[in-house]
């Protein structure tokens, strides 16, 4: 019998087991995986982007915005700097305020691995969870469910039947699925009575429509920064053409606050007045507007903005100014409408998930499920691109982990 079992040994996982166990209770973390924390090891191009010193509630998407408070007040990036000065790890500020390991993301993994087992937690690694069940007839999804109710059950497929009086449910969300991510979590929370917001990719390209989208799929490989805006949302970041679309940091944010059906807006010469730029310098300019473009953007897309139409050989001196004008509106508002994302294979997150509303902001549990908590990526919580996600991760686990 163990005082906690928690199911998902990543981020948020290992960080609440690491927490409850140094805190004296018996804790068991299962994990269906045989290699530990996939997803921290891929993340950051092998560095693991494990934070963000900038990092607010206002870097959250979430249909109950201010859930995120508490937990990220109570655990600030500062914190976690701490703890990697204790086990020695270097690391190093980007741009924008992300932080990164010197080394690789494997330290990230290390430093988790040995605040479990500062904590004595015991590992089930390879050990899916068939069926959660609970004693003293608070089963699943019962009117007892919402007492204190006994312990939990969890049938395992390799290590027998684990009970547990509290149980925490950090088995992120359905993003990258090759690395082993299903909606186990939201099941859990289903089969509990829990309210599920719907999950989609976030932070993942945007698509297009191919045919729509044939003159500028050449474009695979361009980038640039540019200014981009769709529903609340509005960013200015690197931008990537793609063979299917849009990619880059720019777009993978914007991803987020985009919905279905609404279009995107790109600003593609952010922080010029590019009409009034071109104005003031066509007296006797005799170059090409062509080549004038690709002063100002990669030659390939300047090639293709301008394919098939006249003015591309046209010199900037005989172009009327309210061609030029025009021009430039179509560069500086650029609105197109994306068909769909890149899926879940592509996503670096999955936006929605558990209602938070039914969870309590400072011990992550089920309000109508005493005993059962729900932390890090399988809640509707979900973070800017930039660490954000992995500063959720360890914000919650902490605060479910001093809870517990």
């Amino acid at each position: 019998m163990y005082d906690v079992a928690i199911i998902g040994a990543g981020a948020a996982g290992m960080m609440c087991a690491a927490v409850a166990g140094q805190r004296g209770l018996r804790v068991v973390l299962i994990d269906h995986a045989d290699k530990l924390a996939e997803k921290i090891r891929i993340s950051g191009g092998g560095r693991c982007n494990f934070t963000n010193v900038g990092t607010g509630p206002a870097n959250f998407l979430s249909e109950n915005p201010h859930f995120c408070r508490s937990a990220l007040a109570g655990y600030s990036p500062r914190d976690f700097l701490d703890l990697l000065h204790r086990h020695g790890v270097a690391w190093h500020e980007k741009h924008r305020g992300q932080l990164f390991c010197d080394d690789s993301s494997e330290s990230i993994i290390d430093v988790l691995r040995a605040e479990c087992d500062a904590g004595n937690v015991q590992w089930r690694m390879g050990c899916g969870v068939a069926e959660i069940g609970r004693e003293a007839g608070a089963g699943a999804g019962s009117a007892a469910s919402a007492g204190e109710g006994g312990a939990f059950v969890l049938r395992t497929t390799t290590a027998g039947t684990v009970r547990a009086a509290k149980l925490v449910i950090a088995t992120g969300g359905m993003a990258i699925p090759q690395l082993g991510a299903t909606d186990y979590g939201l099941k859990i929370a289903r089969q509990f009575g829990l309210k599920v917001i719907e999950p989609r990719p976030a932070l993942v390209p945007l698509t297009f429509d191919p045919a729509l989208w044939q003159p500028f799929a050449a474009l695979s490989g361009v980038a640039l920064e540019a200014g981009v805006r769709s529903g609340q949302g509005e960013f200015l970041e690197d931008l990537l053409f793609t063979h299917r679309g849009l990619s880059g940091p720019a777009i993978l944010q914007i991803s987020s606050f985009w919905n279905p059906g609404e279009p995107l807006s790109l600003d593609l010469a952010p922080g010029l007045d590019l009409g009034e730029d071109l104005v003031s310098t066509k007296p006797g300019n005799r170059q090409q507007l062509g080549t004038v473009l690709a002063g100002l953007w990669p030659r390939r897309l300047a090639e293709a903005w301008l394919a098939g139409d006249t003015l591309a050989t046209q010199r900037l001196a005989d172009t009327p100014d309210k061609t030029l004008r025009t021009l430039a509106s179509r560069i500086h508002d650029w609105t197109l409408v994306p068909t769909g994302t890149a899926g879940y294979k592509k996503a670096e997150v999955m936006r929605g998930g558990v209602d938070t509303r039914g969870l309590d902001q400072k011990s992550m549990q089920a309000r109508a499920v005493p005993g059962l908590h729900f932390i890090g990526e399988a809640v509707d919580v979900t973070g800017w691109l930039g660490g954000y996600n992995f500063q959720w991760a360890w914000a919650s686990g902490v605060a479910c982990g001093k809870a517990l």
